[in-house]
Parts: C-alpha cells; sequence; structure tokens
C-alpha cells in the first residue's frame, strides 16, 4: 500500500485507530515526482505539505548573485514546505526540487485544518514535528557561525552521510556555505 510508510510514521508519535487511517489516506494525495522537478517555484503560494515517502528533495532559493543557495533537504519520512509562504499564503521566496525521482503523500493546508478537528492528535505530532524543525535549524544557524567550513562539513558528514552519497556536491557545498571548488579540496584532503 502507498500510504504504509506514512501511516507507520505517524504511529512512532501518535495512535490512530482504523477509521482515523482511512480519514487520512482519504485526505492525503498521493504523487510521483520526476527529477528535478519542482513542487513549489519561488512567487507561488504554497499550499500544500508534502510527506517524502521516497527520494530527495531540496528547498533553495537565487540570492543576489544570481546563485542558488539551498536552505534545507528532505529524504524519506521527512516533510517538506514552505512554513511562511503556507501560513501566509504571500508568495514564496523559495523553491522546492526533486533531486531525485520521488514520491510523495501531499496535503492542502485547509484540508489540512480540518484533519486537526476530525483527528485532534495529529496537532500533537505536527507540534512535535515543527519543534524538530526548528531545533534543526536552530543547530544549523549555530553551526554556519560557530565552525569553520571544513568543521561543517565533518559534521553533516558524520550525521547524514547518506546525503553526501545522493546530493550533488554544489548543492552540498551551497547547503554548507561554501563552494564546490572549496568543498573538493576538503573531500581530496580527506582522501589522502
Amino acid at each position: 500500500m502507498k500510504y504504509a510508510g506514512f501511516l507507520l510514521h505517524l504511529k512512532k508519535f501518535i495512535e490512530l485507530d482504523e477509521e482515523e487511517e482511512n480519514i487520512l489516506i482519504a485526505a492525503f494525495h498521493y504523487q510521483e515526482i520526476r527529477k528535478k522537478e519542482h513542487v513549489l517555484q519561488e512567487g507561488q503560494v504554497c499550499t500544500s505539505y508534502y510527506f517524502i515517502l521516497k527520494g530527495c528533495f531540496r528547498s533553495y532559493f537565487i540570492n543576489e548573485n544570481a546563485n542558488e543557495q539551498v536552505v534545507q533537504f528532505g529524504i524519506e519520512n521527512w516533510w517538506i514546505t514552505d512554513y511562511d509562504s503556507l501560513l501566509s499564503q504571500r508568495p514564496s521566496f523559495f523553491s522546492i526540487q526533486a533531486i531525485e525521482a520521488s514520491e510523495v503523500v501531499r496535503i492542502d493546508k485547509k484540508v489540512m485544518d480540518e484533519l486537526f478537528l476530525k483527528i485532534p492528535r495529529l496537532e500533537r505530532y505536527f507540534r512535535i514535528v515543527l519543534q524538530r524543525t526548528y531545533a534543526a535549524s536552530q543547530m544549523r544557524i549555530r553551526y554556519l557561525y560557530g565552525m569553520t567550513a571544513e568543521e561543517r562539513y565533518e559534521h553533516f558528514h558524520s550525521l547524514f552521510p547518506e546525503f553526501v552519497q545522493r546530493v550533488p556536491l554544489y548543492m552540498l557545498a551551497s547547503y554548507l556555505g561554501f563552494s564546490p571548488e572549496f568543498l573538493s579540496r576538503i573531500r581530496a584532503r580527506k582522501n589522502v
């Protein structure tokens, strides 16, 4: 079943009965996303949350030098969206793109708000998800300001070795805050 991984993930945090599972399955939409396909582009209003069943995504913006600046990655069992645009219903400053062929379950904000009334425990689940997301964002800021570029790479590599294999080097370098050439030099020194 396409929703099995999603339901299993939810059950790690909250209990669901069969009726609630059926309500969730009816509210979410399964979607296959091609490699390099966008689910959100800068300037669009974000209307959905995306739970990644399979694949890898990035959230990025184009900076003042016309370079892509990656601000977030997402892999299996992670959520990805633009919370600011979703909540304010203003155009997004970010784009969200599949790095690999991917599968997601998507839910529109309006439908999610209705689900919170039908299944109040979902609010607890999303509170936990958002707390973890916020904590990760705080730590990322700390690492950007408190570590050297090489320390950031080492730390990221130790926490998420799968990303180093799955994500193109220029995207990883952008996320870590340095040039692809600098990342190549770091990796060359480590392989010596």
